[in-house]
């Protein structure tokens, strides 16, 4: 062999014809055997699961070419670079083994590997070049084990095996593209292969990059399944992409739905589909019924389903990331907004309403159960800590393992709330709970707890509290099932009407109410009934040092000046903290005896109930003097006000028709609880309900004897009816659905929307609405919709490509959707 190498790289020396006709002959057979083996023993094989390798590294993925088979490709020495790192890919600590050479078909079964995780095999982050240079040394390895010394061999051996792998390559090739159309996994390798096969010059293939992001993020807890079903919906969503072209999302509409399965099953329930719908879509159209009912509700769907086509959706990237309230965390209005008057924690909604969804935070668990959640709740659906740190001496909230427990204390009373509730009853007996006082207002509630055992003496609380510093405090009590919102003392007037609460509380809140001329003080003013109290339990009250001395100098003399009796002040013997109980007048006459107009009296035509972006005023309102207007009279004692109709009902717009109308309210709601039990609604699982679109109550009246609270919304483009909800013992806001609710995600079980969506479709797109639906909605949680059918269908696709199950639909256009824990997963 010595001699064949030297006489190949030299002339050859004069010999016998005869000894060099045997020579060649025998390297000849030599070399022939050498190729043979060399072909049927250096095979590779490629794990079936891909691994996110660096973008400068080509990657192959073998394809199945029958059921428990792969194809493997072939490595050998001397094959040309550009055409070698295409069809070959060696796996790190990847065991190897022969197998029986098959014509231009190489069949090896994919070991299973005990004890090895996708991640073993990642190269993580290392540099291209150290990467390149392993594959480098292991192609060089098992080219050196296939080949001897002997550098004549290597040539004729180089040539023979570069025409057999190119034939392989080409068949491999070939039967690639044959089962592009069938197997979604398998197209899209197929391409790659395709591509990179050619020499170069193909385009790239983009998507494999985040497919493998996807792909790693999902190994490392879901199940296997989940991760090969999710591979599937992400190459068949390619597919589609690549030949339709057309998928652009929503741009200021926004939104956006990626859902797949989703996707299929809509365009099946359309007939004649495009023929390049895949498999599924095809399956869903066989499930249809005849042809011409089938293009009548093509016809009528059109652009429902087209809508729905052109969705896209994806997660909110911004900075409060699952806590997200749009019209709180405007990230855009906060870089250059004021800080003066807490004006940057007041709503300043996005220009355009988002159409993004909010990410549930990882180990999210069905909420806990009234009344038991109300003294803990699962830490990592609200995985914050910060209160627990600062305020857990005051048992605000606790980390106990995996809850976070509430022991119902605050900072003005650690010991507990139901003996602070009880203390103050005993301070001022006419505060009557229960009885003569049903609806109170909360400011600064902290976690609500407060509000929370309230509950125990049949009063309600309107708790709210800004969204700051004092971490997820509103959230802790939406999780708690105690009723609160976000909103904040600022420059605007809360969205509440005029005269409707029976009591407003302030324990330590944190308020300035003798700054500004008393602005602030004069809107609790606004809200509070003639006849209510004003409790204020804070250090002013209590306290003689400086400060706190001046402060009550200056809150005894603004107090005077708005003509509020000041009732009692007592102290709490067991939490060393006192109160101060103020009461506002029943008539004018305080007012209109005073020496000096300060605070001045509001103009004649300033609407006390206008509350919607209505600017605070340093004025008071004069009390009603007709015995048939509201805020004459007391209401009923709780619970005989919930069924009574107001006595001042019939001087509301539309006369003696608005006293039949709350009759017929009434009426209407009386069976709902087993209507709704019948189409879908597990009342063991629901707490917080939000009717959307209430008028006089009805509906939240309906469910008095459930262990629920209702919030009830009234519309800013309805008749104002929100008085007469107050009126009857029960609580609600205005708001606008065109705009997001103040509210934390993930914190209601049950919204109903009694022909809401129809009336917004007259002034803003549903897709935004439905977003803010799907925000506000607990995992579990339902959506009640009646509306027109046409309406109804709209939501109930918009419902379906957010995953969300639709338990019931009818013919009298009632829609039952329960959502689900589907996320985007970009």
């Amino acid at each position: 062999m010595a001699q064949a190498t030297k006489s190949r790289n030299s002339r050859r020396p004069s010999s016998s014809s005869s000894y060099t006709s045997t020579l060649t002959t025998l390297i000849f057979i030599a070399l022939c055997v050498l190729g043979l083996w060399m072909l049927t023993s250096n095979t590779v094989v490629t794990p079936k699961t891909r691994t996110a390798i660096d973008d400068n590294i080509s990657e192959t993925t073998n394809t199945d070419l029958t059921q428990d088979t792969t194809a493997t490709t072939t490595t050998t020495n001397n094959i040309p670079d550009d055409f070698a790192e295409s069809i070959t890919t060696i796996s790190q600590d990847l065991p190897r083994e022969t197998a029986t050479n098959i014509p231009h078909e190489i069949h090896t079964k994919i070991q299973d590997q005990k004890d090895a995780t996708v991640f073993g095999d990642n190269p993580g982050n290392l540099p291209d070049d150290a990467i390149k240079n392993d594959l480098k040394k292991e192609t060089s390895i098992i080219a050196n084990e296939a080949t001897g010394s002997d550098s004549d061999q290597k040539a004729n051996e180089s040539e023979k095996e570069s025409q057999n792998n190119i034939i392989i390559a080409q068949d491999e090739k070939e039967n690639l593209n044959s089962k592009q159309n069938t197997e979604p996994e398998i197209a899209n390798v197929s391409e790659n292969i395709q591509e990179e096969g050619t020499g170069g010059g193909g385009k790239s293939n983009n998507n494999d990059d985040d497919a493998n992001v996807q792909q790693l993020r999902e190994d490392k807890g879901e199940a296997v399944a989940e991760r090969e079903q999710k591979e599937k919906e992400e190459n068949e969503k390619r597919k589609k992409n690549n030949r339709k072209k057309s998928n652009k999302g929503l741009k200021k509409e926004g939104s956006s739905t990626e859902s797949n399965d989703d996707e299929s099953t809509q365009r099946g329930e359309k007939k004649g589909s495009s023929t390049e719908s895949n498999d599924d879509e095809s399956t869903q159209q066989g499930e249809k019924k005849g042809s011409s009912s089938q293009n009548d509700e093509e016809s009528s769907s059109s652009e429902v389903m087209q809508l729905q086509d052109n969705l896209k959706w994806s997660l909110c990237n911004v900075t409060a990331g699952m806590d997200y309230i749009p019209c709180l965390d405007n990230d855009k209005y906060l870089k250059t907004s004021r800080r003066k008057h807490y004006e940057h924690r007041e709503r300043h909604c996005p220009e355009d309403a988002p159409t993004c969804l909010v990410p549930l935070p990882k180990g999210y668990k069905t909420p806990i159960q009234w009344p038991s959640s109300r003294d803990k709740i699962w830490y990592h659906n609200i995985p914050h800590t910060l209160l627990a740190d600062v305020k857990g001496h005051q048992n605000w909230v606790k980390l106990t393992g995996e809850f976070l427990t509430f022991p119902g204390g605050g900072t003005q009373f650690i010991h507990g709330a139901l003996h602070y509730i009880d203390f103050l009853q005993q301070a001022e007996p006419g505060i009557a709970w229960g009885k003569h006082t049903r609806v109170i207002l909360d400011v600064g509630c902290g976690v609500g707890s407060l509000g929370g055992y309230l509950f125990e003496r049949d009063v309600i609380a309107m708790s709210f509290a800004p969204k700051d510093e004092h971490e997820a405090q509103v959230q802790f009590a939406l999780e708690r099932g105690i009723p609160a919102i976000s909103a904040v003392m600022g420059t605007q007037r809360l969205q509440f009407p005029s005269e409707v609460f029976d009591l407003i509380h302030c324990a330590r809140c944190r308020v300035p109410w003798h700054e500004d001329g008393g602005l602030l003080l004069l809107e609790l003013n606004r809200l509070l009934r003639p006849g209510g109290y004003f409790v204020w339990c804070a250090t002013p009250v209590y306290q003689t040092i400086e400060e706190d001395a001046e402060i009550w100098k200056q809150m005894k003399a603004l107090t005077k000046s708005m003509c509020w009796e000041l009732v009692t002040i007592k102290k709490d013997a067991l939490n060393q903290v006192g109160a101060a109980f103020y009461r506002k007048p029943t008539s004018n006459e305080c007012y209109e005896q005073r020496e000096q107009n300060q605070p001045p009296m509001c103009k004649t035509d300033d609407d006390p109930n206008a509350a919607w972006y209505v600017p605070l005023q340093a004025c008071m309102h004069k009390l009603p003097t007709d015995k048939d207007e509201r805020g004459t009279r007391w209401p009923e004692p709780w619970p005989r006000r919930l069924e009574k109709a107001p006595y001042w009902l019939n001087n509301l717009q539309g006369g003696k028709q608005a006293s039949h109308d709350f009759a017929t309210d009434n009426e209407r709601w009386k069976n709902v609880v087993d209507e709704l039990s019948n189409v879908g609604v597990s009342w063991s699982n629901v707490r917080n309900i939000m009717d959307m679109r209430a008028t006089y109550g009805g509906f939240a009246a309906a469910l008095k004897d459930l262990p629920v609270w209702v919030f009830n919304v009234v519309n800013t483009d309805a008749p104002d009816t929100l008085a007469v909800i107050y009126e009857r013992g029960l609580i609600g806001i205005y708001h606008d659905w065109c705009e997001s609710f103040s509210t934390y995600p993930r914190t209601y079980d049950l919204l109903h929307a009694d022909h809401l969506f129809s009336i917004l479709k007259n002034r803003c797109n549903l897709v935004p609405v439905v977003t803010e639906i799907d925000r506000i909605v607990r995992p579990g949680g339902n959506l009640i919709v009646r509306d027109e059918s046409s309406v109804i269908g709209e939501v109930e696709a918009l419902l379906k490509s957010l995953h969300w199950e639709i338990t019931s639909t009818n013919l009298e256009g009632l829609l039952c959707g329960k959502k689900g824990m589907w996320r985007p997963s970009s």
